[in-house]
């Protein structure tokens, strides 16, 4: 038996098959934090050359979805007699409604006491009315369990209703978003917004901090999001309050961006160990 054992981390997530984003990008943050990783899968994605690098979806099937959780928990759990508990979570792509149906269940049962939401609403390629009800779900479900979301610039929209253009706009979708959810609240303006930096912006109902740094291109990077998320979680596992998480991932994420994977794809990815370079 160690006597330094790590924090734990759970995500439920969707593997990704080039390793830039989801449980993949999730795993390597986790364990680049000090972290001990565990992943559940959602779903599998791999994008389709052939077809505009569009995603191809396959999910996985709702029993071994449970059986996951239910093997996770046992072993890690609140209830499981491990000398060090799983109380911190990480949830990604769902992909479908009965998904997001099975991990509720398991999220309600285990009582986590972080759960940081990264609120993925899109799935490119996926049918237009079951990416609705899938984002219908998540929001109805998932978002009264969160502890913090870190919604993307168009999730953010969603989520508040609101339309962002400028910081002005983020700091008021945080605080909307923070109202629907009683979370603590990233909302990413990334590059989405126009100006040298990559600005982001926390609320927790109390506390209200811009976070910025100087903009690494104007073309979004694979995995940013995901890593984003999966560094707050790591931090939380250790026990950083949520302000705490929230600057050592905006950090984490710009020195991933900085040191970026090209690959055949048209895009990039964040490598993980980028803050090591």
């Amino acid at each position: 038996m160690t006597t330094n054992a790590p924090a734990l981390a759970l995500t439920i997530a969707g593997s990704e098959a080039t390793g830039g984003a989801g449980a993949q990008a999730d795993l390597k943050t986790f364990q680049e934090l000090g972290v001990f990783g565990i992943v559940n899968l959602t779903c599998i994605v791999s994008f389709d050359p052939k077809d505009n690098w569009n995603h191809r979806f396959v999910p996985v099937d709702q029993q071994v979805i449970a059986d996951q959780l239910e093997a996770t928990t046992a072993a890690y759990g609140k209830n499981s007699g491990a000398p060090t508990t799983l109380d911190t979570v990480k949830i990604g792509m769902m992909g479908s409604p009965a998904t997001i149906n099975t991990v509720e269940t398991a999220l309600q049962a285990a009582a986590f006491k972080n759960v940081v939401l990264d609120p993925v609403l899109i799935c490119k390629g996926q049918e237009p009315g079951h990416a609705l009800d899938t984002d219908q779900a998540l929001k109805a479900q998932l978002l009264p369990l969160a502890t913090f979301v870190t919604p993307n610039h168009f999730e953010a929209e969603s989520l508040s209703g609101m339309t962002i253009n400028n910081v002005e706009d983020l700091k008021a979708a945080a605080r909307k978003i923070h109202e629907i959810s009683g979370a603590a609240v990233l909302a990413k303006g990334g590059v989405r917004l126009i100006g040298a930096d990559a600005v982001d912006v926390f609320f927790d109902g109390v506390t209200l901090e811009v976070l910025s740094a100087p903009k690494v291109g104007e073309v979004a990077v694979s995995g940013a999001g995901c890593s984003l998320a999966a560094a707050v979680t790591a931090e939380l596992a250790k026990g950083a309050t949520p302000l705490e998480a929230a600057r050592t991932a905006k950090a984490f994420v710009t020195a991933g961006i900085k040191n970026r994977v090209a690959s055949g794809a048209p895009f990039t990815a964040l490598w993980q160990g980028g803050a090591r370079a």
